[in-house]
């Protein structure tokens, strides 16, 4: 089938070369422009770009739609279906409706769940059993469109976002490409969703990131695990930002929630419900990324110390 492919982080790549592999004639590819990246801002390319050069495709990086301006270009290109994957722009009617079988998108949940940007972080923030991808038709709304195929996969009690991340993009490609398999025959389902069962993952900020230890253990673990690598959870240790890359739920606790001691394996923390959550890795400001017991050697706890207090 001839195909525009449109999509631009690591998530998509995955997608893109089993699309290639697969025999599809990839007409072109579709991704957002280079942009500035670390301290120094180096322009640096998409993910998918890189990818897409590596195939020998041609890419487009428009900066918007609206204006009609690539209309002619994908009119020229003529595709039969347009695959979008993860690349953060939203496509007016003039392009929904252009190729003949339309667009369809690869989303990472199980739709009609956790529609929106950030579906992956939001099911493990929320401590959800399971995640997965769904292909779908796109239609106006956001991640609103009739589903066709899904494929589930359980989240681990500790895997954080980028582990999952990078799970669901090898998850969802070969359900893309089955999706593109049954379009082309016409067998492919089209399944309303059931918007009484509908949520929203919006996208995260660094707000959501600073640890709460009124809560209970279980809960700020996956809050953890659901901001690693970004923004990464934090608290405060002695006036200056902690970042809390991973921990353990711990056994139970009667101090007072943010009190902290020192542990074989890491900073105990007491928190809500009587509960504890064991800090095992973590990043003080201006320091580096380490292992909590490490951390401890350099500042150790010689008497409990409350977190979060600036």
């Amino acid at each position: 089938m001839k195909i525009v492919f449109m999509g631009t982080p690591e998530f998509a790549v995955p997608s893109l070369t089993a699309l290639f592999e697969a025999g599809h004639e990839i007409a072109a590819v579709f991704t957002q422009p280079d942009k500035p990246v670390g301290r120094k801002q180096i322009l640096t390319p998409p993910a998918v770009k890189v990818e897409a050069q590596r195939l020998g495709l041609p890419v487009y990086q428009p900066e918007t739609f609206k204006n009609r301006a690539c209309e002619p270009l994908l009119r020229e290109l003529a595709p039969e279906l347009i695959v979008v994957v993860a690349y953060g722009k939203i496509l007016p009617r003039h392009v929904l409706t252009l190729p003949v079988h339309g667009c369809i998108n690869l989303h990472g949940s199980l739709l009609p769940k956790y529609r929106g940007a950030a579906p992956i972080q939001w099911s493990i923030i929320n401590g959800e059993a399971q995640s997965g991808v769904t292909t779908m038709y796109l239609a106006s709304g956001v991640d609103t469109g009739d589903m066709i195929l899904s494929a589930a996969t359980p989240i681990g009690e500790y895997e954080t976002y980028g582990e999952l991340h990078d799970r669901l993009a090898v998850l969802g490609a070969p359900l893309l490409v089955e999706t593109v398999r049954r379009i082309e025959q016409g067998s492919a389902p089209r399944t309303p969703q059931d918007e009484a069962q509908a949520s929203y993952a919006p996208m995260l900020d660094k707000t959501i990131s600073r640890l709460d230890f009124s809560k209970p253990a279980r809960q700020l673990s996956k809050l953890i695990c659901g901001t690693n690598p970004w923004p990464v959870a934090n608290t405060l240790y002695e006036g200056k930002l902690l970042k809390v890359y991973a921990a353990l739920v711990g056994g139970p606790s009667t101090a007072a929630p943010g009190f902290a001691v020192q542990h074989a394996d890491g900073i105990c923390v007491a928190c809500g419900d009587e509960t504890s959550l064991l800090l095992t890795e973590v990043q003080l400001e201006g320091g580096k990324r380490m292992g909590a017991a490490q951390f401890l050697a350099g500042h150790p706890m010689k008497e409990p110390v409350l977190l979060g207090e600036g």
